[in-house]
């Protein structure tokens, strides 16, 4: 039966509200200190990983006593954060969607290289976005992206690559036709669905899309 959603709970800023993304049917994957966030609020990772640095020992016993498999790295004999070991798992199983939450917060440099994760999930074919209390993140490639209406107030395009061609939007405050976006521009900041939903079409380019609100 093929896999529909993976989500991952990684260590950064989560509360309450993460426990709503979780649906019946989904694989969780607990990195670190997500895989704690999760025990303790009554949920059974399916794989819980990571060093482990984030957690005492008693926590990590927990964690053990509560996941169905753990998989323990050394914390200086590895290549991945925690979250990008999580990431690449999720990724070898296949699964049709890949969620992620706690995967921003203060370190700064820990955000935007788990944003760039989404990346590996376009080149595979896998739906996949990052969530917090305020933001969806996903990445859209050349082709057509339907945006949902899902309470976000704006909409803003960020371009990845360098350059991203031939964006025309449908269904937003401030349409586009054939536009190209350059990193360091903020012509995709802050606009907004006019309806239900919206599309994104773009010809080349690698396009973060951005639901947010205050």
């Amino acid at each position: 039966m093929e896999l529909k959603r993976i989500v991952i709970f990684t260590g950064g800023r989560l509360g309450k509200w993460a426990l709503n993304i979780i649906e019946d049917g989904d694989l969780l994957i607990g990195a670190d200190a997500g895989a704690l966030f999760l025990a303790e609020n009554g949920y059974e990772p399916n794989i819980s990983l990571g060093d482990f640095d984030s957690v005492t020992q008693g926590q990590l016993a927990f964690i053990r006593e509560m996941s169905d498999e753990t998989l323990d790295y050394d914390p200086i004999d590895k290549d991945y954060t925690d979250t990008e070991l999580a990431w690449r798992l999720a990724l070898s199983r296949n699964p049709q969607q890949i969620i992620m939450v706690g995967a921003l917060g203060t370190r700064f440099d820990h955000s935007l290289a788990n944003v760039h994760l989404l990346r590996m999930a376009q080149q595979q074919g896998i739906s996949a976005a990052i969530i917090d209390e305020h933001n969806c993140i996903q990445l859209a490639s050349t082709g057509i992206l339907n945006v949902l209406n899902k309470g976000y107030t704006y909409i803003s395009l960020l371009p990845l690559t360098e350059q991203v061609t031939g964006i025309t939007l449908t269904g937003f405050q401030y349409p586009l036709q054939e536009a190209t976006l350059e990193i360091g521009q903020s012509l995709g900041i802050s606009n907004k669905l006019l309806g239900e939903q919206g599309s994104i079409e773009l010809r080349d380019g690698l396009l973060l899309v951005i639901g947010s609100r205050d």
